[in-house]
């Protein structure tokens, strides 16, 4: 299924049922108008994660002007620093310092995690290396009903002192300073289990990796862990996952608020870089319309809070 937008140009392709899609012929390395801007997001809002092959940026700059449409920038993370060389915005997802490979919505342990992210290619590896997006709306829609209202009024904490930072092995002393870096401040975050997409009015599932235990009285660790194991099963289903295959400047933007993601760790651990610039979030609201709120930890330094947009 192919389809032409006349006004922007936009050829889009859809790449799942329930998630992604191909955008092809644009260029987005200077400015875009803001009808092509109104597409772009509305893509976002119905296919969650856009996929841009020829996207024609080239640079770290091109991809902040590219993320800016969306919204202020973060900083690279709240934790990890970088050289003054380097982008304050920009943050080198390298194997040579650490792998994504557990389920995950990025930076959800603060109170307004990014609204959307930017993914660049640098440097690809020879085999491997794809990124999995996962659609959280759709997850949710395929609950039972009865699993459904269970969620809608659950409660979990988020932190960065998480099993994100805790691989299997460390191999190296980049590795092992950059997992120092990300837990150097603590940060526990407390957000709904099911968040409402303040655009779209879908639920979603708001948990992955970094989310440690439900905040509910009377139930022990043990139990929390099996509701969150069983609604991050479907999170994960095949039919609501999409596997990106790296591509030299491909530039992958996905929807932060109602997706996961997982960078598959089947490269050998050769070179692989990619740069990822995200975009300022609003704080999430339950079902009941009540919002995260921060138990430790100030990101105020991060990212600014916005409003819904």
């Amino acid at each position: 299924m192919t389809t032409t937008t006349t006004a922007t140009r936009l050829k889009l392709t859809k790449l799942g049922e329930h998630i992604g899609a191909r955008i092809e012929g644009l260029d987005l390395s200077g400015p875009l108008d803001s009808q092509t801007v109104d597409a772009i997001r509305s893509a976002l809002n119905e296919h969650k994660a856009l996929v841009f092959s020829q996207s024609g940026i080239e640079t770290d700059e091109q991809q902040e002007l590219f993320a800016s449409h969306f919204g202020p920038l973060t900083t690279a993370h709240p934790t990890v620093t970088f050289s003054e060389q380097e982008k304050k915005t920009v943050l080198p997802v390298d194997s040579e310092q650490a792998i994504a490979n557990q389920w995950h919505t990025d930076v959800t342990f603060i109170v307004n995690p990014p609204q959307a992210s930017t993914l660049r290619a640098i440097t690809l590896p020879p085999y491997g290396g794809e990124t999995l997006i996962a659609n959280a709306a759709a997850a949710y829609r395929s609950l039972p009903t009865e699993i459904q209202k269970l969620a809608d009024g659950l409660w979990a904490e988020h932190s960065n002192d998480s099993d994100y930072v805790r691989p299997r092995t460390v191999n190296t002393d980049k590795e092992k300073a950059y997992q120092e870096a990300f837990v150097s401040e603590k940060y526990r975050t407390i957000h709904p289990v099911v968040r409402v997409h303040p655009l779209t009015g879908e639920k979603g599932l708001f948990i992955g990796t970094f989310a440690r235990h439900l905040k509910i009285v009377g139930v022990s660790p043990y139990e929390s862990h099996d509701i969150l194991r069983l609604l991050q099963s479907h999170v994960t289903r095949p039919e609501n996952v999409l596997r990106v295959a790296w591509e030299p400047n491909q530039l992958v933007l996905f929807d932060n608020r109602i997706t996961q993601h997982y960078a598959i760790d089947n490269y050998g651990r050769a070179p692989r870089k990619l740069n990822r610039i995200t975009v300022a979030g609003d704080i999430p609201r339950s079902v009941e319309g009540k919002s995260s709120y921060s138990v430790e930890g100030d990101a105020s330094h991060y990212s600014p809070i916005v409003d819904p947009a």
